[in-house]
């Protein structure tokens, strides 16, 4: 279909540089998905991305001229770090320019490399406008990211090698998506050697370019793209990708945001390694795939494309990984605002994981509580606790795909009570962090004192932290400290921080 291309690929000269990837079972993955699931780990490379492929096969192919007026690139990863490691490896001048907003940690990394950066703009567009100024200036050779014969030639290797290394019959390949550089040279050299063999993309939901493309049957200019996977963050695809495209991908796949986190805990579970969130968009398209069709026993290959990723995203992460597994369930519970009430409500829970506990003391009648809860037999299973909940009496909203809550929400419940909560005290508690615990915490209380503030989060630690107001009528005293000591649990009164006064009493 493609033998011009499969010509080019045979011929790319990336081994200066890149080295053959390994191609790994995923055993936890396969297990679950009752299919064997193979890893490209393109994660692997020396710049943890495929990238330096395509990079170094077009700045190896310039001439001589060329290559002495260095070369230029606008980029704000892992196609930077590519161009710079493959100047250096011939010896030349590079200059990268990359947007404002670029993590630190990536340009350190193209310094590194020996490449010059200009930081200009604030998106990916504003830098590409300005490096294609500068390359007219001093007459540099401008690096496409994607939409390049020879870039997406370099990428093509990586299918080379899949092939070469797994000589059992592939059901899928699954390719991430941003410009289509890369799966655009892997749909030419596996259509033209094996067209039975599918070939399918991933994008985010809020990055589909190359998905509205084939839709539309032409090429589209998203008005916006979301950066979570800020390596397929491209509000175009490129020209000559989507012409392969429309001759070579089988469909392109969109997953939510969630549902790569999923795919990066993974990929952890079954290598110990972290992938960027562009990294993991073919395992979250592979998993949806293989529940969509209902396939078992087949061979499927995703890529791992990248692991440029940036520390403070792991928090994200970790918090949404479990939620796209459905995992877990968010949900709002109104229940009477009366002391035991809480312990009721948990023992409905039953042993389930708690993962969080929000609530505020509003008024003297309800009390609106945001909880998350693991769950193990998916939507099935939240669906039967919310039901059970609601015929014990309680109201109940499920915020699991609610993205207001998830992302800002959570984090809101509680702040200062509607009105004057009497004789409040404020304590903090660590236990074991173990199933029941915070039952056990509840059901000490009992009905003799009413809690007037609750913030729990599950912190993957080995014990868990509870904050929570609690009040405690003068006369009780002495029968609370009892409590406390019989308890057994670490405690700490916080009634006089300072925090406290200022934002929550």
């Amino acid at each position: 279909m493609f033998k011009d291309y499969a010509e080019k690929i045979r011929n790319a000269r990336v081994y200066d540089v890149a080295k053959k990837t390994p191609l790994e079972v995923a055993p936890g993955l396969s297990i679950r998905l009752n299919n064997r699931v193979l890893l490209k780990r393109e994660d692997l490379q020396p710049v943890f991305s495929f990238k330096l492929r395509g990079a170094y096969n077009k700045i190896s192919g310039l001439s001589e001229a060329q290559q002495q007026k260095g070369v230029i690139a606008a980029s704000a990863g892992n196609h930077a770090q590519g161009v710079a490691l493959a100047a250096q490896r011939l010896g030349l001048d590079s200059l990268i320019v990359m947007p404002k907003t670029t993590p630190d940690i990536k340009v350190r990394a193209v310094k590194h490399l020996g490449g010059d950066v200009i930081l200009h703009g604030n998106a990916y567009d504003d830098a590409f406008e300005h490096a294609m100024e500068i390359a007219k200036q001093r007459s540099m050779t401008f690096i496409p990211p994607y939409d390049d014969p020879d870039v997406i030639a370099g990428q093509g290797t990586v299918a080379m090698e899949i092939l070469e290394q797994h000589a059992a019959p592939i059901h899928a390949i699954f390719v991430p998506v941003g410009g289509g550089g890369l799966i655009a040279g892997i749909a030419a050299w596996v259509k033209t050697l094996h067209p039975e063999i599918k070939i399918i993309g991933v994008e985010p939901e809020d990055a589909p370019s190359m998905h509205a493309a084939l839709a539309a049957d032409e090429r589209v200019l998203l008005d916006q793209v979301g950066i979570f996977a800020d390596g397929v963050a491209v509000r175009q695809a490129g020209k000559e990708p989507f012409r392969i495209a429309r001759k070579a991908v089988d469909e392109i796949i969109l997953v939510k945001t969630d549902e790569i986190c999923a795919a990066i805990k993974d990929i952890f579970d079954d290598t110990r390694s972290i992938t960027e969130p562009a990294g993991a968009l073919a395992v979250a398209g592979l998993k949806k795939y293989v529940e969509r069709e209902n396939i078992r026993d087949q061979d499927l290959v995703a890529i791992d494309s990248g692991a440029n990723m940036n520390f403070d995203r792991l928090r994200h992460v970790a918090e949404r990984a479990e939620l796209g597994e459905r995992r877990e369930a968010l949900i709002s519970v109104t229940i009477p605002e009366q002391p035991g009430s809480f312990r009721t409500f948990c023992g409905i829970v039953g042993l389930r994981g708690i993962t969080e506990f929000n609530y505020r003391y509003g008024d003297d009648t309800q009390a609106h509580v945001f909880v998350g809860v693991q769950m193990h037999g998916g939507d099935a299973e939240k669906d039967a606790l919310i039901n059970e909940l609601t015929q014990s009496g309680y109201s109940v909203l499920d915020m699991t795909d609610n993205e207001m809550a998830k992302v800002h929400i959570r984090y809101m419940v509680g702040g200062h009570s509607a009105g004057h909560v009497a004789d409040e005290r404020l304590f903090r508690f660590q236990f074991p962090e173990r199933p029941g615990a915070l039952l056990r915490f509840l059901s000490r209380i009992g009905k003799r004192w009413n809690i007037s503030l609750f913030h729990y989060r599950n912190h993957g630690a080995a014990y868990g932290r509870i904050l929570t107001g609690i009040q405690v009528p003068k006369e009780d005293a002495d029968e609370f400290q009892i409590f406390l000591d019989e308890l057994g649990y670490k405690a700490w009164e916080e009634t006089d921080n300072p925090a406290y006064q200022l934002f929550l009493s």
